[in-house]
């Protein structure tokens, strides 16, 4: 440590010498302070906690180490020693390296006791007049701020920003949103000259989260598990809808995929089910079960790792912890074995190197030894949709095997052999049966007819018997268009837009789609977006070609239908196709009647179809807009008018006549027009309420306003134990 000099009276010459030397550490100083000035516009600035005594410096000294130069604050202004010989540095060890976080624009600082002394700054260039450029960092003398709190906040004592974080971490960028989102903070970023300019920020609109009272409870998974999950099912794909209808309306939008961002708001509002993993099956999820995405798998606790292939958890296993898979997911990407319908060779998780056995290879091992069952998640082609995939639920299975072998890469893999529990439903057999089925018709067995259309459909509906020896339902005429015996009236407009080749997503001058609420109502592949009390597609008097998507329903069905003979509920209706939530399924086609002639004929009808909305859950089809700020579908009144239309399909009608009841129905009647103006008379036309598995039959509610009650036979948890006719 350097001692002080006493100056005498007498001395003139080396007071001299010292007023100067003061006057050197003072402008060094100066020009010190207008470089941190500089530097800080250009870098990020991160404070670090080094235990350092204070040093001497002298202007000029740039040449001592280069590549770890420090400017070290010397020991008071007239401190410094005229001789360099003379110069000691006096520096205690390093002892800890504590990052801290610079302070983020829009945020005031307070400098707490005990705040690091220096400022470790990124070496990035160009850096300022008179600044030298280290090799390493540019440590300088501190800002009086220095532990960052939120501009507008109170400094709390347990403010999380003023915990020391345990590593270094990158700062989000100039203008992004902090504090989840919110508006209002504004702050600069440094120019692209090195001069300090700042510009402002662009503000961002803050979401509002609506109240937790304006959103739909979801049913306790532990009173009603299945509800919860459909429920919860239901709100994803009408929140997913949603975003997809509005970026397709804005062409500019280049955000990420609709439903991931769907996921990732059901998760902020942590709308999910079965949220503890678990071995085994899972509540609310049958085997056969199908889902189009992986976050829906996710959502209801089937597997929760929305990419990886493998999902585990570390458990209690004799006493100890020990890690075991309890989920995989087969897409297809690897080099699994995946054609047998009762087993599974799954390969392990790893880049493009020799695999290792850790994480989910590891409790794959760790499930050979223990033997517990593995949930098995089936990913398939979606045919219909080139880029999509379906996922099938196959089950519980269980590690028959394991061993290592060379890839296709060169390097080694680990493969695990799962063969699946006996005594469970078909799954993925269900799956190959139906690609070979579509594949080659006349494979299906027990055919009574192989297109009971005749033709009059775009695809063959089969008539198909494996209950009994019946040959068929009672005798009626098929049609694929509604028989008008009722007075329509004339002077109804028939609506029509100017559109040239089709109807675009918002476009404000497509008249249909004003009509629709502003928004056309199908999504480019042809799912229906929302309920409406009426859907107006485009007729013949519009300008659009037949490729418009708003001519989806008009144009016949697109599915692979049977109908079969029910156990209990004479015949039904299924597909061989697995149908997409908002799938077009078909029109209900019969004679139109007056509702006088039903009350005056006294003969039973079981083929009448009257127009009712008794199904609430229906109603929460469109459910979900909430959660982006919009107004509720379901509280404004939609879909509460029902048409006066009945339709009898006794004598003349299509496969909508062979769709049973259901007190929890996968089906849902929308009224459509298209083809004339009379909103009394709309074509009735039915859409996929759900994820609908291959070989499940299609029911919809029947209601609960007519004058006839019969014996329900749906066998839902849900049922109501009756049901009403017209």
């Amino acid at each position: 440590m350097l001692k002080s000099a006493r100056f005498g009276a007498s001395n003139a010459r080396t007071a001299t010498r010292r007023r100067t030397e003061g006057d050197d550490a003072a402008a060094d100083h100066r020009e010190r302070a207008a470089a941190e000035r500089e530097i800080r516009a250009e870098v990020e600035v991160v404070a670090v906690d080094w235990s350092l005594t204070t040093v001497a410096s002298r202007r000029g000294r740039s040449s001592v180490n280069r590549g770890s130069d420090l400017w070290m604050e010397s020991r008071g202004t007239h401190g410094a020693s005229s001789s360099k010989e003379s110069e000691v540095l006096d520096v205690k060890p390093l002892r800890t390296l504590s990052p801290m976080f610079p302070t983020p624009f829009g945020y005031t600082s307070v400098s707490p006791p005990g705040a690091p002394p220096f400022l470790c700054i990124s070496p990035f260039s160009p850096f300022p007049a008179g600044a030298h450029g280290p090799s390493s960092f540019f440590p300088m003398f501190p800002s009086p701020a220095v532990a960052p709190t939120p501009a507008g906040r109170p400094s709390k004592g347990n403010d999380p920003l003023h915990r020391t974080p345990g590593g270094f971490q990158t700062p989000p960028p100039a203008g992004a949103a902090r504090w989840g989102g919110d508006a209002g903070i504004s702050g600069g970023t440094a120019s692209s000259s090195g001069k300090g300019s700042r510009k402002k920020i662009e503000r961002r609109p803050k979401r509002n989260k609506p109240d937790k009272t304006d959103l739909m409870l979801l049913p306790s998974s532990s009173e009603d598990p299945n509800e919860a999950v459909e429920v919860l099912l239901m709100t994803f794909d009408a929140l997913r809808r949603r975003i997809l209808q509005l970026d397709e309306g804005n062409p500019d939008n280049t955000s990420r995929r609709p439903d991931m961002r769907a996921g990732a708001i059901m998760m902020d509002y942590d709308l999910r089910v079965n949220k503890a993993k678990r071995v085994g099956s899972v509540p609310g999820i049958e085997v056969g079960d199908i889902f189009y995405f992986r976050m829906e798998t996710l959502l209801v606790g089937l597997h929760s790792q929305s990419m990886g292939g493998i999902d585990y958890m570390v458990t209690k296993v004799d006493g100890e912890d020990d890690t075991l898979a309890v989920s995989v997911v087969s897409s297809g990407g690897y080099e699994d074995e995946t054609d047998d319908v009762d087993s599974l060779v799954y390969s392990g998780s790893g880049e493009k190197n020799d695999q290792k056995l850790e994480r989910g290879n590891l409790a794959l091992d760790r499930s050979t030894h223990r033997g517990n069952q593995i949930r098995v998640t089936r990913g398939m082609k979606d045919l219909s949709f080139p880029t999509g995939r379906i996922y099938v639920y196959d089950g519980l299975y269980k590690i028959h095997g394991s061993w290592v072998e060379k890839g296709k890469s060169g390097f080694n893999v680990f493969k695990y052999k799962l063969v699946r529990e006996p005594g469970q439903p078909d799954a993925f057999a269900t799956w190959k049966m139906t690609e070979k089925w579509k594949q080659n018709p006349s494979s299906r067995g027990r055919v009574i007819l192989p297109d009971i259309s005749s033709g009059g459909e775009n695809i063959p509906v089969f008539l198909v018997n494996e209950v009994d020896s019946e040959k068929g339902p009672r005798l009626f005429s098929y049609a694929t268009k509604v028989k008008y015996s009722v007075p329509m009236n004339p002077l109804a407009p028939l609506h029509a837009c100017s559109c040239l080749n089709v109807c675009l997503p918002g476009d404000a001058g497509c008249s249909c789609a004003q009509r629709n609420g502003g928004a056309l109502p199908y999504s480019s592949n042809g799912l229906l977006a929302s309920r409406k009390s009426l859907l107006y597609e485009c007729g013949p008097s519009c300008a659009c070609t037949g490729n418009c998507r708003n001519k989806m329903a008009q144009k016949g069905i697109k599915l692979h239908f049977e109908v079969f003979k029910t156990r209990n509920r004479d015949w039904g209706l299924r597909s061989w196709d697995a149908i997409r939530t908002g799938s077009f399924i078909c029109e209900y086609v019969g004679e139109v009647i007056d509702k006088s002639k039903v009350e005056a004929d006294g003969e039973e009808d079981q083929y009448l179809f009257e127009a009712n909305y008794s199904d609430e859950k229906m109603f929460k089809w469109n459910y979900g807009p909430e959660l982006i700020g919009e107004p509720s579908s379901a509280s404004s009144g939609e879909v509460s008018k029902s048409p006066p239309i009945i339709l009898s399909a006794k004598h003349v009608g299509n496969i909508g006549r062979f769709m049973n009841h259901s007190c929890s129905p996968n089906v849902f009647w929308q009224p459509v027009l298209y083809d004339h103006g009379d909103e009394n008379y709309p074509h009735i036309m039915f859409f996929a309420a759900k994820h609908i598995p291959p070989m499940t039959e299609l029911t919809y509610d029947y209601g609960m306003s007519g004058r006839k009650v019969k014996k329900c036979f749906c066998g839902s948890a849900k049922c109501r134990g009756f049901f009403s006719e017209p």
